[in-house]
């Protein structure tokens, strides 16, 4: 055993133990699992993994409420690889619209056509040809075939590296190598030898209903009699704190410009390499260089080589990315100078009704001013 690993309780080094754990958590998820539309139960046919894969990927930093229509809607459009793979990606980025993070899609969208490729269409079952699809780390890979295949895989995310280090007593700080190379062994360790998928499900439910990052409700936990951390008063305080984002205040603007008839809206794909490539937009200055409406006004005229004039605020919107919390100041503008047929913006600026927006893959704002045109 690593001499490096943080201080932490043996005891799951021990088979009797692990033995208890596991009978109680399995006993508990067959009573209390969540009836979820990419879950199959103890005793029913193991969920495809393509369709696994599909609930993995949306689930990465998105709560399983806000997943479920999506899934829904997602594997109805494309309920195999190969649609998967046929799509246009302006189309998936519309079905993907509001989930965020949309560089999910687009790995999802080349994973797809690499198996097409590759594998004939047949979601790989190989663990090295899993991992080696794009988007897909050692968590994705491990979830998907030990739940749609029943390979005895350890799988490590938010709920189970909390439901871990309170089992052990586990005194280190996420995200520290010895304290991950310890969770991954832990991990390993509590599989059984058949049913990995089931256990895994069965881990990570447990942590997501019950064994909670604040208040864990430890009079609810089928494994309180066996957890150290419980045991030693450390519930509370176990796992250590990962350091949070120091998010940074920015003020950027956008601009509603319409065309003579005022029907149309002007907008234009997002080009790829810059923030929600692949989306549509109404102009907006992201750099937060300027303080000003005037000066980023000034910045978008200079690219449509016109003038673009500030009329009035139509709103104000508010969100986050990445390390920056952005305030939106949306403003109704006018623009002249050059005709657009004329602009050398790449990609190119166009104008589009209201109607043709609704079709269009925006990002969450720019869905929001959509919502607000006059």
């Amino acid at each position: 055993m690593s001499s490096d690993f943080p201080p932490h309780d043996v005891v799951w080094q021990t088979s009797a133990w692990r033995s208890r754990v596991r009978k109680r958590l399995l006993d508990w998820y067959a009573s209390n699992a969540r009836d979820l539309p990419w879950r199959s139960r103890p005793g029913e046919p193991l969920t495809s993994p393509y369709r696994v894969w599909v609930s993995e990927i949306m689930l990465q930093q998105t709560q399983v409420t806000t997943v479920v229509p999506y899934y829904e809607r997602f594997t109805t459009r494309f309920p195999t690889v190969d649609a998967l793979a046929a799509i246009d990606e302006p189309t998936l980025m519309t079905l993907w619209e509001g989930l965020g993070y949309y560089r999910r899609a687009r790995s999802m969208h080349a994973a797809a056509k690499h198996i097409c490729d590759q594998h004939d269409g047949e979601f790989p079952t190989n663990y090295d040809d899993t991992l080696a699809l794009p988007g897909i780390g050692r968590y994705t890979a491990g979830a998907i075939l030990s739940i749609a295949t029943d390979q005895r895989l350890p799988i490590l995310e938010g709920n189970t590296q909390r439901l871990f280090s309170r089992w052990i007593a586990m005194q280190g700080s996420l995200g520290e190598k010895p304290t991950m190379d310890l969770l991954w062994s832990v991990a390993d360790a509590m599989l059984p030898q058949t049913g990995s998928g089931i256990f895994n499900q069965a881990a990570m439910e447990l942590g997501a209903l019950v064994c909670t990052p604040r208040n864990p409700k430890c009079d609810e936990c089928p494994v309180v009699r066996m957890c150290r951390a419980k045991e030693q008063g450390l519930e509370q305080s176990i796992p250590g704190k990962v350091k949070r984002i120091q998010y940074e205040d920015r003020t950027e603007f956008a601009f509603v410009i319409a065309n003579d008839k005022k029907d149309r809206y002007l907008v234009r794909p997002i080009a790829a390499g810059q923030r929600w490539a692949g989306l549509w937009d109404f102009p907006r200055v992201t750099s937060g260089k300027f303080d000003n409406v005037d000066d980023a006004a000034a910045s978008i005229g200079h690219e449509m080589s016109g003038v673009v004039a500030p009329l009035k605020q139509l709103a104000t919107l508010k969100h986050a990315v990445t390390k920056y919390r952005i305030r939106l100041d949306v403003f109704v503008a006018s623009v002249s100078g050059k005709p657009p047929k004329r602009w050398k913006a790449t990609p190119p600026w166009q104008f589009m009704t209201k109607q043709e927006l609704v079709d269009l893959p925006l990002s969450v704002t720019g869905r929001k001013i959509a919502q607000k045109l006059p």
